[in-house]
């Protein structure tokens, strides 16, 4: 399965920016199943200086600064990724593995360096902290016999019941617990959502970004810059790996998913990310998608 993904971020400034350093997440990650084929990023105006780096998590980066004065910022993303269908894990049965109290034996005992990478993400990170409310919420879900891959599904599927998708309901900077409250986010809510709970019970869980293809209606053709960035998240089983669940659409990702990157949350794969001087009081920010799947 071939996608060509194209990202296009918009900066408009009140006044101009005289100097503005930035990072940003914005190339695909090679993963099990995932080869990013190409990606360029193109930045207007040209930067003074720019470099490519892997972070911590793996995931590429790109860091740029520009410093002369500039009204406005673009980042334009073209990238080609390649699916690898038979290892797409779609047939994978849940109801198998790993107990829930198996898990949690195993990553308390376990020194096999895959299993102690895995426990960081069971520690705290800027915009997750564990509580008994996620844990609460969640524990029910996850009894001792249960198999920790079909109870993960399970908190997927009450989040998608129980939640309502609002776009306008939330922002970057709303807690965990205004979200659980009120019962509204956006797929990066629902992913810090799934996160917190797996974590108040004690198993590794991280945050992914990434892509999703979109399909329009039947019979309507696909506007340009309709698709979006997207978010959901993985769990860790010792011995077995790591799993995917998509809160939001209340499925596993599977070929429709372009990973970007991923980290403890949201904060460690911002898509863009840095500091300006001067530009006034305030910005517009604008982002268009395109996810076009190419003939293999």
């Amino acid at each position: 399965m071939l996608y060509r993904i194209k990202h296009v971020t918009h900066y408009q400034y009140d006044q101009p920016v005289t100097l503005c350093y930035n990072h940003a997440h914005l190339m695909p990650r090679d993963t099990y199943y995932q080869r990013c084929m190409e990606s360029h990023i193109n930045i207007k105006p040209y930067p003074i200086s720019i470099h490519e780096r892997t972070d911590y998590f793996g995931n590429k980066v790109c860091y740029f600064s520009l410093e002369s004065k500039h009204s406005s910022l673009d980042i334009s993303v073209d990238s080609r990724v390649c699916l690898d269908n038979e290892r797409v894990d779609l047939g994978v049965d849940l109801d198998i593995g790993n107990t829930c109290r198996q898990a949690l034996e195993k990553l308390r005992t376990s020194i096999d360096e895959e299993v102690f990478l895995a426990r960081e993400f069971i520690l705290c990170s800027p915009m997750i902290k564990p509580s008994d409310e996620l844990r609460d919420y969640a524990a029910p879900f996850f009894q001792d016999n249960v198999s920790l891959l079909s109870a993960a599904r399970e908190l997927t599927r009450h989040i998608y019941n129980d939640f309502t998708y609002d776009p306008n309901s939330t922002t970057v900077a709303t807690p965990l617990k205004e979200v659980l409250e009120k019962r509204r986010g956006v797929c990066q809510d629902f992913a810090h959502l799934a996160i917190g709970c797996l974590r108040s019970l004690g198993f590794p869980a991280r945050y992914v970004s990434g892509y999703l293809e979109t399909l329009p209606p039947p019979g309507t053709e696909k506007l340009a810059g309709s698709d979006a960035s997207h978010a959901w998240f993985a769990v860790y089983s010792p011995g077995e790996g790591w799993f995917e669940f998509d809160p939001t659409n209340n499925n596993v990702p599977g070929d429709q998913h372009i990973t970007t990157a991923w980290g403890r949350d949201y904060s460690d794969v911002t898509p863009v990310r840095g500091v300006i001087f001067e530009g006034g009081d305030s910005q517009v920010l604008t982002v268009s998608v395109d996810v076009q799947r190419l003939e293999s």
